[in-house]
């Protein structure tokens, strides 16, 4: 969001400018010209409090005098409470004139932005985009993953304990792992009492961060994970009376990892036991489970690597994640990322390498100095220099015999290195190699590594000075949208926006909503992922759907609880997700989806004034200031008659109160028929649900709501949340703030927006176009000038 706290003065500005305004001189209040009469009121009267600026002044008020209301609500606020106990002293027209003299000179955006334009901070790579560069480093060397519509994992039956061809009897495709055989045959053709099932695809993860693997089987079987010969469980010789097998790992997102069962119930002289199996995980934030089908492609994707050393977090604090913090701690997980990076490096890329090579030359070492070359062209984003050679390459190369230990080396300096960890450090690359590293930066968090994008490089075709180059560098963006890393962040970004934080866990008072559990909150999840989704990688991936939509992604236990409204469109087993049958007045896009407005509740009751502040902040991209004092909710026992809309307001009633909570009760009040678990209610303590409320955009329009109906559809077109969310995006794909790329860049990107019917991959692709060029534009504008 918005790179400043840009927001409306609370109660100690109110009472500041209240003071500023009883001793107004004469001589201003009579001035023809409003500004001239509210500059003089200002510096006379109010600059000793709050700075020459509005830049706050220690000791009177700090805060800076900033925000985004208009004119007319600054107005308002002024004239309804200025000076306080006796505001009827500053009205009409001589409020207006302080309106209007602040908010052109230092309040208003616009003005901040002439007064101090954003600059593009100088930035290193972020945890994720370490982790998802040196995936992709790795990756380099045995193939790019593809985009795998099925869902499920690849299943061949054998009527033998082994892989033989001329007994396999089936081959299909299992959704999931949990089988219970017991003592009969899996399949028709098969002995019970001997065979072998090969399970083979891809784990497909949402979310970066901390998962368990959970294989449990009475039988002999081996998990490889990742890399086709890294075997993670082993229970191929059976370790007796062990039924249960765990393995923790960082994932990350937008990946496919490789996975291979090999499941064998072997022929015995004793009793046979039953044969089972089942695959499970316990996902960042949730509880074990079956790991679900769409999780599960059944193409077995090239290796992969997954990072395991523990990243400290980045700063989020101006609603993104920035890389501007350079400590010991920093420091010390880079080396032993790059320690880590260094074993994968020789233990697989390096055979993987030379096997691909083994006809070349190798007088020197030479094979091993190429393998070195390429691996370190990837990481620094270009070709690599004579200089560079020496110095990364042949001096490591000298000091040590060992090839494993020279690999080490190397990649303990190249990671190490700011063209590594600096990425927009690039000033001396070419023009088609500084491009493509934008895009995969903005794109994917990660760098140039597939082939097709790297013969783009070689050919100069991304270079800004070639004929038609935006349209090229445009369709380049467009192919690289069709790949699961950018399923990856796209994911980020939504709950972000939503305000969702995938691995917080939400409780609630069992009492009143009983079977809101871990279990069901985790549903929730993959139901707002598959929701969101389905509207993003639709033909129209239009953004209004997100407030108008009408549908969801149900199962069986969503359905229990959430009731008709979550009704399954056609019949299905228990376990899978399907779309819902349609719920018109009963939910609006994943505006009212349960995981946000739960996740927007108190622990047993629904919170507006969270809702509120959600959809202005985060939906709307308006500003707010904290509150100036802590307070505690009204606890419901104290007024057990009382709605929650009736407690909010008897607590936010005051005038101090009101300056920030007349935005925010009017949005939060309208979502007052979801309850605090999201379902949807007519009623509270017998009383019908007042779910009035209104809105003032940005432009001073007034606007007024029956219900979330009206909501929805008003925030579908809005274009306070249309700037809102382009705003978003931009700063959540580039890490940099909007405003630093130049008022007239926002205002593109929006029109752009409109033009496409709000295309969200569209957006996506026009903002990564307007990163990878805005450097070489920013270059030739200064050359000219």
């Amino acid at each position: 969001m918005a790179i400043f706290d840009f927001t409306l003065p609370g109660a100690g500005a109110v009472l500041a400018v209240a003071l500023a305004l009883l001793t107004a001189p004469t001589c201003a209040a009579e001035s023809a010209d409003p500004m001239a009469r509210g500059k003089a009121i200002y510096v006379e009267q109010c600059a000793t409090c709050h700075g020459a600026e509005g830049q706050g002044e220690s000791g009177a008020y700090e805060a800076e005098l900033v925000g985004d209301a208009s004119v007319g609500e600054l107005a308002a606020v002024i004239g309804d409470t200025m000076p306080e106990g006796e505001p009827e002293l500053c009205v009409d027209q001589d409020a207006k004139a302080v309106a209007q003299y602040i908010h052109e000179t230092f309040y208003s955006e616009a003005a901040r932005l002439r007064n101090r334009p954003p600059q593009q901070q100088l930035s290193r790579l972020t945890a994720e985009q370490l982790q998802q560069s040196l995936a992709d480093m790795y990756e380099h060397f045995f193939g790019s993953a593809w985009t795998e519509k099925k869902r499920g994992l690849s299943a061949n039956y054998f009527n033998a304990g082994r892989w033989d061809k001329d007994k396999l009897k089936v081959e299909r495709i299992d959704p999931a792992v949990d089988f219970d055989f017991g003592r009969e045959a899996p399949v028709e053709g098969v002995t019970p009492d001997e065979f072998y099932i090969h399970w083979a695809g891809s784990l497909r993860v949402d979310h970066t961060g901390r998962y368990e693997i959970v294989v449990r089987s009475t039988c002999s079987f081996k998990l490889r994970f990742g890399h086709r010969d890294n075997t993670l469980i082993n229970n191929h010789v059976q370790s007796e009376g062990k039924t249960e097998f765990r393995k923790a790992l960082n994932l990350i997102a937008g990946r496919q990892y490789p996975l291979l069962i090999d499941f064998t119930q072997r022929k015995r002289k004793t009793e046979m036991p039953p044969a089972n199996i089942s695959l499970c995980w316990v996902p960042p934030g949730g509880v074990e489970e079956v790991i679900p089908p769409e999780n599960l492609v059944p193409a077995t994707m090239p290796n992969t690597f997954a990072l395991q050393a523990k990243l400290p977090p980045d700063d989020e604090s101006y609603g993104y994640a920035r890389g501007t913090s350079v400590n010991r701690q920093w420091e010390d997980a880079v080396t032993q990322a790059a320690l880590e990076f260094g074993v994968a490096a020789e233990k697989e890329l390096w055979p993987q390498y030379k096997r691909k090579h083994r006809k070349d030359s190798n007088e020197n070492r030479q094979r091993l100095r190429d393998f070195l070359a390429e691996l370190i062209g990837v990481a620094f984003r270009q070709p690599i220099d004579e200089e560079t050679r020496k110095i990364y390459i042949d001096k490591q190369l000298d000091a040590v015999d060992d090839d494993g230990q020279a690999i080490r080396r190397v990649c303990l300096l190249a990671i190490n290195s700011p063209r590594f960890l600096y990425p927009t450090l690039d000033q001396q690359a070419p023009a088609s190699n500084r491009v493509a590293t934008r895009l995969a930066l903005t794109l994917y968090d990660s760098l140039p590594s597939d082939e097709w994008l790297l013969k783009e490089i070689q050919k100069d075709q991304l270079n800004p000075e070639q004929p038609d180059a935006r349209e090229h560098i445009r369709e380049v963006a467009t192919r690289m949208t069709n790949d699961a890393r950018l399923h990856g962040k796209v994911m980020e970004m939504f709950f972000h926006w939503l305000d969702v934080d995938p691995s917080a866990e939400i409780t609630k008072d069992q009492d009143k909503f009983e079977g809101f559990d871990r279990a069901l909150v985790l549903d929730l999840r993959r139901s707002l992922e598959r929701s969101l989704s389905d509207v993003f990688w639709s033909d129209a991936s239009d953004y209004r759907q997100l407030f108008v939509g009408d549908r969801v992604w149900t199962n069986q236990r969503l359905n229990e609880f959430y009731g008709p409204a979550w009704d399954p469109e056609e019949s299905h087993d228990a376990f899978a997700m399907v779309r819902s049958k349609p719920a018109p007045g009963e939910r609006y896009g994943v505006l009212t989806h349960p995981m946000v407005m739960s996740h927007l509740s108190y622990y047993d009751t629904t919170s507006p004034i969270h809702r509120g502040v959600f959809l202005i902040r985060r939906v709307l991209g308006r500003t707010l200031r904290p509150p100036n004092e802590a307070f505690t909710p009204i606890n419901p026992e104290l007024h057990p008659d009382l709605t929650t809309r009736e407690r909010v307001i008897l607590q936010t009633g005051e005038s101090k109160c009101q300056v920030c909570h007349e935005k925010i009760n009017g949005l939060g009040f309208t979502l007052e028929n979801f309850d605090a678990v999201g379902r949807y209610r007519t009623t509270e303590k017998d009383k019908p649900i007042d779910a009035t409320g209104g809105y003032v955009s940005q432009d001073g329009t007034q606007v007024d709501f029956g219900s979330a109906e009206d909501l929805a559809r008003y925030l579908a077109e809005s274009e306070d949340a249309q700037r809102a969310f382009v705003e978003v995006v931009f700063e959540h794909f580039v890490k940099q703030p909007l405003a630093a790329y130049g008022s007239e860049t926002a205002e593109r990107l929006v029109k752009q927006f409109r033009e496409s019917d709000f295309n969200m991959r569209r957006l996506i692709v026009e903002v990564a176009v307007t990163a990878a060029i805005h450097p070489h534009q920013q270059e030739k504008a200064n050359e000219s000038a």
